[in-house]
């Protein structure tokens, strides 16, 4: 199976199942009057909305390069990566408010007799969000896919929130203080919170061309490097990220006597190797002709000798 199909079956099991977890948190939350069940509702219809841009994402971002996108369309999944942590910050806003309205007017009688169904509902949620999620971040991992990845972990918040609102609830039937709902609805909402910042850092540095990160960066300079002894030296290394998509330029420099067939040789050797152990990624090196200022002392190329 290709990378692109497993992202766009991922993407679809994701859709279904926060489909079916947004009806039965709402047919049960406005049945039990539970605001903190109802708040997880509004959370999981956000979840399928974000699903849906998601799997949008990932199928533009496997389109190939074209007259209009040269460098591809990977960064529909770091915009997309956006937009869902947007959505989570109007989401945890609702639940806010519904949540203090509630603590400081009051609202509908909370029906203890059927918590328990509020409990079988929330514990089956968070099983299901467990699975999914496991499932989204196995392959984003594999395919570096930034909208999978934040599909994965607004699943595994569910879990965590689920576990919480459960907590909650025994806690209600156990002691009667129902405002206990309002309070962990609120306490659903700060980690949702937590989640949009982080997702926010991520996808903006993305859209900004930020550079990979130190280990990748590192990798790519021991892999030029192999090559040492067959240039003079290599300078302006310059990376970005779009999605799942990488992108590499530097300058490699060579001695100036050197014919340009067997430049062409070494370049394509590097950028084969770079290819070959970093996914995804597009290399763009410019040859510059050394002259004799390159500075290494174990330089032996014809351009170091003095004339």
């Amino acid at each position: 199976m290709s990378d692109n199909t497993a992202k766009k079956n991922v993407a679809r099991l994701s859709i279904l199942s926060n489909a079916f977890l947004t009806i039965a948190k709402l047919i049960v939350g406005l049945s039990i009057g539970s605001v903190s069940i109802i708040s997880e509702a509004i959370h999981s219809g956000m979840d399928l909305f974000a699903s849906f841009i998601a799997y949008f994402s990932v199928r533009k971002s496997a389109m190939p390069p074209d007259t209009d996108h040269a460098f591809g369309h990977g960064k529909y999944e770091d915009a997309s990566g956006l937009i869902e942590a947007l959505l989570i910050i109007l989401a945890a806003g609702i639940i806010i408010w519904e949540a203090v309205t509630k603590l400081i007017y009051g609202g509908d009688t909370l029906s203890t007799n059927l918590l328990f169904i509020g409990m079988i509902v929330m514990g089956v949620s968070a099983c299901l969000n467990f699975f999914v999620s496991q499932k989204l971040m196995k392959v984003a991992k594999a395919t570096d896919s930034i909208a999978l990845e934040s599909d994965a972990w607004h699943l595994r918040t569910d879990v965590f929130t689920s576990v919480g609102v459960v907590a909650g609830l025994i806690l209600i039937r156990i002691t009667g203080l129902t405002f206990l709902d309002s309070v962990i609805a609120i306490l659903v909402a700060l980690l949702i919170l937590r989640e949009a910042y982080s997702l926010i850092r991520r996808s903006f540095s993305d859209l900004m061309d930020q550079s990979l990160d130190e280990e990748e960066v590192e990798k790519i300079c021991e892999i030029i490097c192999r090559h040492q002894d067959e240039y003079t030296n290599y300078h302006s290394l310059k990376t970005r990220k779009a999605g799942p998509d990488k992108f590499v330029e530097f300058h490699l420099m060579m001695p100036h006597a050197t014919p340009l067939s067997d430049a062409h040789k070494v370049l394509q050797e590097v950028e084969d190797e770079l290819k070959a152990e970093i996914p995804r990624v597009t290399v763009i090196v410019h040859l510059d002709p050394c002259d004799g200022r390159c500075n290494r002392d174990t330089c032996t190329f014809f351009c170091r000798r003095k004339t």
